[in-house]
């Protein structure tokens, strides 16, 4: 095996950005990684049914979807 080819495998902070929740870990990214979700927070492993919203999707959808309803109300 060749040295000085392979990454420095180190310690690692993760930070989930959702509820602070912070852990070691090894990986041969340096410095503090963060997550949006975690096992912690993540509504699968919670038992939660909440709709996680990424950047808005959610709202735009359910904005549609009544728009969509409201024109077919009209047509009748």
């Amino acid at each position: 095996m060749k040295k000085s080819i392979h990454p420095r495998y180190e310690e690692t902070t993760i930070t989930c950005i959702t509820c602070n929740t912070q852990w070691q870990t090894r990986s041969t990214r340096q410095g503090i990684l963060k997550v949006e979700l975690c096992a912690h927070c993540h509504p699968f492993y919670t038992g939660e049914q909440r709709i996680v919203d990424t950047a808005g999707q959610v709202d735009r959808f359910m904005k549609r979807l009544s728009q969509q309803r409201q024109d077919t109300k009209a047509k009748k």
